[in-house]
């Protein structure tokens, strides 16, 4: 038994009871402190994709070797020509409980490099998964801008989701950029570029950074570790104030 007296008030607690409360206190503390961590680095990850997405568009015609995780978010800009005959639909995906499909559509750069995939959007899927949307491009396109990204990707990775269909436009779930050359008969770079919203020939199109858990909600989690941190040390303070002023 530990007795002390502070201020005035005499305090009273067992060992057992003091290594409990200095374990659980040093517990909450490093969940508070590793949730500010976390924060900040997700803070870093913001604001990179902020500067990403207001920096100088791309311009892809040049001889630009595009890393998705280097330059993901930034505006692009690419001339050449939609391949009109082949088109992808990536299924299975939901916007506002409807299902329906994001529409890639192979662009051909007019140096020669490798097509880019233009996501063009979202598409309801319509009556019946039987009859496939209307892809059609009906203007002469030779420009696109956007923003350069990852693909992407499922909660669950089904065995063959990545395979295409023998008939276009294919349906995939996941985009395998090297099958799907194999199949087109030309290199894809291994990145996408999401069409602007002011861009012509697309579908919906909303656009969002994937940012899971944002920095403030890092911040507030670590305000409440850091606050039973505190009810655990006034609750240890009472309880052994009062049970010395009981003895």
């Amino acid at each position: 038994m530990v007795r002390f007296n502070l201020f005035g008030v005499e305090f009273q607690f067992a060992w057992p009871m003091l290594a409990g409360y200095v374990v659980l206190l040093a517990l909450l503390c490093n969940l508070g402190f590793w949730q500010l961590r976390r924060g900040a680095e997700k803070q870093v990850l913001v604001d990179a994709q902020q500067a990403a997405l207001s920096a100088p568009a791309l311009d892809l015609n040049g001889d630009v070797f595009v890393d998705a995780a280097d330059y993901r978010y930034r505006p692009a800009i690419l001339r050449g020509h939609y391949d009109r005959a082949h088109q992808i639909l990536i299924d299975n995906q939901i916007l506002d409980g409807k299902a329906g499909y994001l529409v890639l559509t192979p662009f051909l750069p007019g140096n020669g490099q490798a097509a880019v995939l233009i996501n063009r959007g979202w598409i309801g899927l319509g009556a019946s998964r039987d009859i496939t949307p209307d892809l059609a491009i009906a203007g002469q396109i030779d420009t696109v801008q956007g923003r350069i990204n990852r693909f992407p990707e499922p909660g669950i990775r089904l065995q063959g989701a990545e395979i295409p269909g023998d008939s276009w436009p294919v349906r995939v779930q996941i985009v395998d950029t090297g099958l799907l050359a194999e199949k087109l008969g030309y290199a894809l770079a291994d990145y996408q570029i999401e069409l602007n919203p002011d861009q012509a020939e697309g579908y919906r199109r909303e656009w969002k950074t994937a940012v899971a858990i944002p920095p403030e909600k890092h911040r507030a989690y670590a305000v409440q570790w850091f606050g039973l941190a505190l009810a655990l040390t006034v609750l240890f303070i009472w309880h052994s104030s009062r049970k010395a002023h009981r003895g």
